[in-house]
């Protein structure tokens, strides 16, 4: 399984870029940038294959991080992953936008009198 992993840019020379988790006690891994630009540093991006592939917004890092860390949570067999779901936990789901039904419309006639 390959899952993306939201990480911050620390350097940056152009077309590539250091970028490393600040939670994690892990070496920056080294992006390629070409499909997001250039970005500063603290900019957050998601990583895949060693490259960039979207920028993310603080609170988008921050939710990805923590759906990786209840995966974790539940690979050592801790069933009480809520925590990490907190912006899902005690509503109803909801479709995105460009997913829910259009309404539709009533036919039209012609009522010529």
């Amino acid at each position: 399984m390959c899952i993306g992993q939201p990480l911050q840019v620390v350097t940056s020379d152009g077309s590539w870029a250091w970028c490393a988790d600040p939670q994690q006690d892990l070496p920056p891994e080294r992006l390629d940038m070409a499909l997001v630009g250039p970005q500063p540093v603290g900019t957050w991006v998601l990583a895949f294959q060693g490259t960039a592939r979207q920028l993310m917004s603080d609170d988008e890092a921050a939710q990805a991080r923590a759906g990786r860390q209840a995966l974790a949570a539940v690979l050592r067999g801790d069933g009480q992953i809520d925590d990490y779901f907190a912006d899902l936990v005690g509503r109803a789901p909801q479709l995105p936008e460009h997913l829910r039904p259009t309404p539709v419309a009533a036919p039209l006639t012609d009522q010529a009198t």
